[in-house]
């Protein structure tokens, strides 16, 4: 049998549990669910993308507890977040985001291409399985870096996964079966935007922030073919490297690091409410709001302005 077919047997057996538990815990379906790590022991301790060079040890403590504060205050205002415990040999921890992709009660548990964050995972997957979720694991030598490369649209039955610099196209079939949700492949080339969510913002009711120069000629046009010229804003660089695009969505409030006049305008004229946070010091290690957060009640949540991916 092949490591697919275990993997949609895996996948078909959760399916009936789902089932018989009706649709997960009360209070997941609610509201919105945010997963974080608070930043005690974070730094940047080794370069794996090219923001965190020179940039080894430059992180000030005071001012990454302060920021991280705020991002989690701010969240806390629109949903609930509950924490990761931090180690103290796992700077990276901090970035749940790509801690695995969680839709309804699966966590398709992360496989760093780094050894850097390669211990991550047990972590990772210990927390999920004390707290109900059904982890499933990709075969040895597949791949992929969880809610960082894969992000589901806000009103279409899809998941955009982001390939070429973590994530391999081979976990493709994989998070099809375990979600049952078409899946668009997306290819990364820009290494400076090495995730999909540092590039790559779906939003309610459909819209999207992406930057083009961090896809290919063939991904930009897939893009520009699932989304209507109207529903979807291609951001300048000056957007992009100061990660407008990686951005935590909560109904119509967009929380980020930083925007132009430009898409905040765009943003504000399509209903949402932009509110800026400064995370410089997480940026000199290649991450911001997205990254530090990972939504846990995907499938479940009712929040949006006219999502569909809770009518499954």
């Amino acid at each position: 049998m092949s490591d697919l077919q275990d993997f949609k047997e895996s996948s078909e057996r959760f399916g009936m549990q789902v089932e018989a538990q009706n649709t997960g815990p009360a209070e997941m379906a609610a509201r919105s669910r945010f997963l974080m790590c608070a930043p005690e022991h974070f730094d940047v301790e080794y370069v794996i993308n090219p923001w965190m060079k020179g940039q080894l040890h430059a992180p000030d403590h005071a001012r990454v507890a302060s920021q991280w504060s705020d991002l989690r205050n701010l969240i806390r205002q629109s949903a609930e977040v509950v924490t990761l415990p931090p180690v103290k040999s796992l700077p990276d921890l901090v970035f749940t985001a790509n801690a695995a992709l969680v839709y309804e009660n699966v966590a398709v548990l992360s496989s760093f291409r780094c050894a850097e964050r390669q211990p991550e995972a047990p972590h990772n997957a210990d927390w999920l399985r004390a707290h109900g979720f059904d982890v499933h694991m990709l075969p040895p030598g597949v791949l992929f870096e969880g809610a960082g490369d894969a992000l589901f649209d806000r009103r279409e039955r899809l998941l955009w996964f982001g390939h070429g610099f973590r994530s391999d196209i081979s976990a493709k079939p994989f998070l099809e079966a375990s979600t049952g949700i078409e899946v668009e492949a997306l290819r990364l080339r820009d290494p400076r935007f090495y995730h999909l969510d540092t590039c790559f913002c779906p939003l309610e009711d459909g819209c999207l922030l992406y930057f083009p120069g961090a896809f290919t000629e063939e991904s930009n046009a897939r893009i520009e073919a699932r989304v209507t010229p109207g529903k979807r804003l291609a951001v300048e660089e000056e957007d992009a490297v100061r990660f407008t695009c990686n951005a935590v969505n909560i109904g119509g409030k967009v929380i980020l690091n930083d925007t132009s006049p430009r898409t905040a305008a765009w943003l504000g004229e399509r209903g949402f409410e932009v509110v800026k946070t400064p995370l410089s010091e997480f940026m000199r290690s290649g991450g911001a709001a997205k990254c530090l957060s990972l939504r846990l009640n995907e499938g479940y949540s009712p929040h949006g302005l006219g999502s569909k991916i809770t009518e499954l």
